[in-house]
């Protein structure tokens, strides 16, 4: 466990054991047992003091991107990690665009599937490849997987192992549905088809195009190992 420096402790112990800036409960999981800090001032040792508060910058070092605001109402951020660049750049290759990006950014911390199998899901509801997308859609719209039934969700883990395949899928679906139809049905299956206008999915879309525009602020973004994250309520 990292120690805070003497005058960091000191200040923690004067506001009374403020509460500690936590990473985003986001779909990926991996990281919610650290504090992380989101953006600010230059970091010691690591550790940072963010409006009142401390905090970890990942991996103990900060990246020095200046983020725009934060969508109303949500904490958002961003770090670096190792490697994250040369996936990007994978991902652009095999037909991803920079919403491509910003989805499979928010949806796991490294842009890739390891994941628990279908998301811990199963029949229409199972989740597959980078940007978890769902049974339904895949064999409503993906013509790998069109006229499949709900009993062959398992097929849609071919996603996890060919990008090209999983990109193709949701380029598909999002032309078919159209993008407002689309978001509602990425992060709520059926339900949201049929309603993609509630508040979680207007804020899940928010996030989602908030991430592409701090991807798009600057070029060097679409191939560094900056990772943006906004915080969003896992379903």
């Amino acid at each position: 466990m990292r120690r805070l420096p003497a005058l960091m402790v000191a200040m923690v112990l004067a506001l009374g054991g403020a509460a500690l800036s936590a990473v985003p409960a986001s779909a990926d999981k991996t990281l919610d047992d650290r504090s992380y800090c989101t953006v600010g001032d230059s970091d010691v040792n690591g550790w940072e003091w963010r409006n009142g508060n401390s905090c970890m910058t990942p991996d103990g070092a900060t990246d020095g991107i200046v983020t725009a605001a934060c969508p109303s109402g949500m904490r958002c951020g961003s770090y670096s990690i190792s490697g994250l660049g040369s996936r990007k750049q994978q991902v652009r290759s095999a037909g991803g665009n920079v919403l491509d990006l910003a989805v499979a950014m928010l949806e796991t911390e490294r842009m890739n599937t390891n994941y628990p199998y279908g998301d811990n899901k199963r029949d229409d509801a199972a989740n597959f490849g980078i940007f978890k997308q769902n049974w339904y859609m895949l064999r409503s719209k993906c013509d790998r997987f069109r006229g499949q039934t709900t009993s062959q969700w398992n097929n849609g883990a071919a996603l996890n192992s060919t990008l090209s395949a999983d990109i193709s899928c949701l380029h598909q679906s999002q032309n078919a549905y159209g993008m407002t139809v689309w978001f509602g049905g990425h992060r709520n299956g059926q339900t949201g088809i049929n309603n993609p206008h509630t508040s979680d999915i207007n804020g899940y879309k928010t996030a989602i195009y908030w991430i592409r525009d701090q991807l798009n602020s600057n070029s060097a973004n679409l191939s560094n190992d900056t990772r943006f994250w906004v915080d969003v309520r896992p379903i």
